[in-house]
């Protein structure tokens, strides 16, 4: 009985220690035009980072890509705060870049942000390039997403779909 009771316990703390250890993933229905491919993915222990770009493509001649970060057990407090770090590193290359936060919010216990940052050049290159940037807190990990193209301003028709896509993205739990 003994043996019985040890068996059906310890199976108890192996199903909560699998519920505790749920994987925890940011997913986003990337507009399915573009016919996306995998360009990059760099894996460490702390961070995950993949850049997607049109199937038709290259790293090196893109018209848009898309990025996906994601930083584990990285948690921010404040979430718009993440602009004006990230925004204070670009001015160092693009000095004449500007930041606009779009719009904020809590979404099912989790702060998120939109913003975009638009750079007409940078001090290495005359070439613009923009970038809308969807950051969200999940429970262990810090996602921030973005698209960009190679113009020196977001048209509104562009921020007006990519915020579609990033708000209806969805934190998930294996």
């Amino acid at each position: 009985m003994k043996k019985l009771f040890l068996a059906i316990l310890l199976s108890g703390f192996t199903i909560i220690s699998s519920f505790a250890q749920k994987t925890e993933s940011l997913q986003i229905a990337w507009p399915a035009e573009y016919k996306w491919k995998v360009a990059s993915n760099q894996k460490t222990n702390a961070a995950l980072m993949i850049e997607l770009i049109p199937g038709n493509e290259t790293l090196v001649n893109w018209s848009v890509m898309a990025t996906m970060m994601s930083y584990k057990n990285m948690r921010v407090p404040d979430i718009t705060q993440v602009p004006v770090k990230l925004f204070a590193t670009t001015k160092k290359s693009a000095p004449q870049a500007k930041l606009t936060v779009i719009e904020k919010g809590v979404k099912a216990g989790h702060q998120w942000i939109l913003y975009k940052i638009e750079s007409p050049s940078f001090k290495n290159s005359n070439k613009p390039e923009s970038q809308l940037y969807y950051v969200i807190q999940g429970d262990r990990t810090l996602y921030v997403n973005f698209v960009a193209l190679k113009s020196s301003t977001f048209a509104t028709v562009y921020v007006f779909k990519w915020t579609n896509v990033f708000k209806a993205s969805q934190l998930v739990y294996k």
